[in-house]
């Protein structure tokens, strides 16, 4: 059996070095009780709504903290999110696999969401690359932060590459609370729906963890899951309550699930890869858009309707059709 912790804690709001005290005291914890993964959320060494505090936050890869960090997980991995200001000073929000001493892994969060009360592209820089990693489990790890997971190709294309368990850190906030919500809150469910989704047509393991407590206004429910590769929970974390949750999991159930149910295997890429292209293409304006009507202009998928001109003849009615008997 794989012992998966999740950490679905409150950080503190640009409070470095108190989160890195506290990620350092949850991972010795997370050992002490059996854990060969221990999850944080996004941004939890930094807390969410930072804004103009990103800066004064952010972390290169090589800085001394992040280090130390990482030198706890002797025997051990654990998933990290914070700010990554890179080489040429730009900043993203990232998470981090640490393994045995060491920085193995880094992902950028690909799509900042700027709709509702998400304003990230103003401060943080998208990520462009996407892969899955090798780990120390013995199983490929797919990682992903929040919004990554509600665009369709993250999901599938880490599983394609390898993982069998897809990570998603998330510092998901409370929206739409209804009492006609599967928990009463509308965003859990949202979450709930996903989670299960993914985790069946990609035969894997889902790992959610978000954090909870409030930055500023805005509060976050936690909720963190475990859910197997054939779409059924096996954990499910309180709403809006912190602690250190132990899950444990049989990795063979991939390979039990993708054997049965060969979803990875039956993927047409080749195919994806031709149709994605054309669209692209299209979208650019650099083919003709296959699926638009004769005569639309680029860009466009309907024709414009003609003017008529008002002194053209009207014109002539359609012939009847003659009726026809048919043959008996």
């Amino acid at each position: 059996m794989t012992r998966i912790a999740l950490a679905q804690i409150a950080p503190r709001l640009g409070a470095l070095d108190d989160n890195l005290a506290r990620h350092r005291e949850l991972v010795a914890e997370a050992r002490s009780g059996g854990a060969d993964l221990v999850v944080f959320p996004e941004l939890g060494l930094t807390g969410y709504l930072l804004q103009d505090l990103a800066a004064e936050v952010a972390m290169r890869l090589d800085d001394p903290r992040l280090a130390a960090l990482a030198g706890d997980t002797d025997g051990l991995s654990a998933i990290v999110s914070f700010v990554e200001e890179s080489d040429d000073h730009r900043l993203f929000i990232a998470a981090a696999l640490l393994e045995d001493g060491e920085v193995r892994h880094v992902h950028r969060k690909l799509f900042l969401p700027t709709y509702g009360l998400f304003d990230e592209r103003r401060f943080f820089a998208a990520g462009d690359v996407l892969r899955a990693t090798p780990s120390r489990l013995g199983a490929g790890l797919g990682i992903a932060v929040c919004e990554d997971f509600w665009h369709l190709g993250v999901a599938p294309l880490l599983a394609l590459d390898g993982a069998q368990i897809l990570v998603n850190v998330s510092s998901s906030p409370g929206r739409d609370l209804a009492a006609t919500n599967e928990v009463g809150l509308g965003t859990a469910s949202s979450w709930r729906n996903l989670m299960r989704t993914y985790a069946q047509l990609t035969t894997s393991f889902v790992v959610f963890c978000n954090r909870v407590g409030v930055d500023e206004s805005i509060t976050f429910w936690g909720g963190s899951e475990v859910i197997g590769p054939s779409g059924q929970a096996i954990f499910s974390a309180p709403l809006f309550d912190e602690g250190l949750f132990h899950v444990d999991v049989g990795l063979e159930e991939v390979r039990r699930e993708r054997i049965s149910l060969p979803l990875l295997r039956d993927e047409r890429l080749e195919w994806q890869l031709r149709e994605l292209g054309r669209i692209v293409l299209e979208r650019a304006g650099m083919a003709i858009d296959s699926t638009a009507e004769w005569g639309a202009p680029p860009g466009f998928d309907v024709a414009p309707e003609p003017v008529p001109d008002a002194d053209a003849p009207a014109p002539a009615p359609a012939a009847p059709i003659p009726f026809r008997k048919p043959r008996s």
